[in-house]
């Protein structure tokens, strides 16, 4: 190599690190974009999230909080992962610019489709998740509570099994 092409390379390395930072950059004011609305409606949010297992547990029964701050921590950390996941197709296009112009051309139409397709079915699996698999995995841990034995959930430990499954 010639001392002449080293500032082309280091230049060419800073502007697609600056392209990298305003596409990342773009991406978290998406997400805080859409998570000041979520957090404004992080207890209902959680009211939804927690719907499943209130179904299946007896009348009048409440999920608990065994800390002090889990009732405000735990439905703004929903708020934050509600955001995240509908910002999620437009951080996946942010990432997408940023990588597509260094793909041959038949790279990209393989890509597009399969990036596509995975946006969807996450989607499909979340809604599958929430309206198919909590309402049996929860009506099973339910009934097999031993007699004697009153289930009270914890609601930061529900949301971190919740967000697991999902």
């Amino acid at each position: 190599m010639t001392g002449a092409n080293e500032p082309l390379l280091e230049g060419t390395l800073i502007s697609h690190l600056l392209e990298l930072r305003t596409r990342l950059m773009r991406a978290f004011i998406a997400v805080i974009i859409i998570f000041i609305p979520c957090a404004f409606y992080s207890n209902q949010l959680f009211v939804w999230l927690s719907h499943p297992l209130l179904q299946q547990l007896p009348a009048h029964s409440v999920l608990i909080s065994t800390s002090i701050t889990a009732p405000f921590t735990t439905p703004l950390k929903l708020a934050f992962v509600a955001a995240l996941l509908l910002a999620m197709p437009y951080i996946l296009y942010e990432l997408w610019a940023f990588i597509a112009p260094g793909l041959y051309r038949h790279e990209r139409h393989f890509a597009v489709p399969l990036l596509l397709a995975a946006v969807v079915l996450f989607y499909v699996g979340v809604a599958f998740a929430y309206f198919v698999v909590f309402p049996l995995i929860f009506s099973f841990f339910v009934s097999t509570t031993p007699h004697g034995v009153q289930l009270m959930a914890d609601i930061s430990m529900y949301m971190e099994f919740v967000l697991v499954l999902l």
